[in-house]
């Protein structure tokens, strides 16, 4: 095998849904105000008893019953969260736990919003090196953990859930060369510190980044993968800001793609933002087999990662 591919997607998200109007209700916001600057309409919460592990087990199981594969074929785990309470076991390790997975290597990944394409790339590095044959990579977050309620230009953007994806060796590679990096320098722009972390940014910084130093990068990743932007069928990038998302599709000259703005039913959920949105675009038929995605994460760090794979 001279490579890996995307098996099967998965996603999961809590039953409950905090409105823009019920922000109106605990915080000086309103739901034309929330539109008008992030294009957020509704985000899912987790209950009490939701946790991380429990909502990264829901998603890989999701998308193991759509690989068709055993979960004992399962040699590699890895969870992208910046969420987890505790440091040992791992979320990865509990997923394991939870899904009755025999022996596999687990390991969490925390790059925050990028964290999911830097997992991917992961799994497919390992899965190159013959260290792995078969992975779940899975992103997951309870990020309204991180809220602070009383802020609100940043509590109304968190959202919780997870997504997954089942990678397995390929003759062809169905996933392509990552492109990833940071900004350190810049790194404190967004923040998560303190005991409880409380979420915090420079958000015309960040802004500011994204639409300028990210459309250059992506389109040097297409470059990189062979792939022309008009030839992309879908381009899924972190569901940061619906005011980030468009102008960023936009400039990178993917004008036949269909682009995921997830972002406005769930929110910003972190490392869970790319792979709940893919999830969904494939289940709901918006990709057809075979088509190029291009999947950017940026965010924490300020970190960015991005590959361009071939939708299952």
């Amino acid at each position: 095998m001279t490579g890996s591919r995307v098996l099967a997607l998965g996603h999961h998200q809590p039953s409950r849904i905090l409105t823009n109007d019920d922000l109106a209700a605990m915080v000086d916001t309103s739901d034309e105000w929330i539109r008008s600057r992030v294009g957020i309409r509704t985000r899912h919460i987790a209950g009490p008893d939701e946790t991380v592990d429990e909502m990264a087990a829901a998603a890989a199981a999701k998308a193991l019953a759509g690989s068709g594969l055993p979960a004992g074929d399962i040699d590699l785990v890895l969870v992208a969260t910046c969420t987890a309470v505790d440091r040992s076991p791992n979320v990865a390790a509990r997923v394991a736990a939870r899904l009755g997975l025999t022996s596999p290597a687990v390991m969490d990944l925390n790059v925050v919003c990028a964290g999911f394409t830097h997992a991917l790339a992961t799994a497919d590095h390992a899965v190159r090196a013959g260290a792995a044959s078969k992975a779940l990579v899975i992103g997951a977050e309870r990020f309204t953990d991180m809220a602070d309620w009383t802020d609100r230009s940043t509590c109304v953007l968190l959202g919780d859930g997870a997504g997954a994806a089942v990678v397995v060796a390929s003759e062809e590679p169905e996933i392509g060369p990552v492109l990833w990096g940071s900004m350190p320098e810049m790194g404190r722009a967004v923040r998560i510190e303190g005991s409880p972390g409380r979420f915090s940014q420079e958000g015309q910084a960040v802004y500011r980044w994204a639409t300028t130093h990210l459309p250059p990068i992506a389109r040097q990743l297409c470059e990189r993968s062979g792939v022309r932007p008009e030839e992309l069928a879908a381009v899924v990038p972190h569901q940061a800001n619906l005011r980030i998302i468009e102008p960023l599709a936009r400039r990178i000259g993917a004008v036949n793609a269909v682009i995921a703005r997830d972002i406005v039913d769930s929110g910003n959920t972190s490392a869970a933002s790319i792979p709940l949105a893919l999830s969904k675009m494939v289940e709901r038929g918006e990709i057809h087999p075979g088509g190029a995605v291009l999947l950017f994460g940026f965010g924490g760090n300020l970190s960015y990662a991005g590959q361009i794979i071939r939708c299952p």
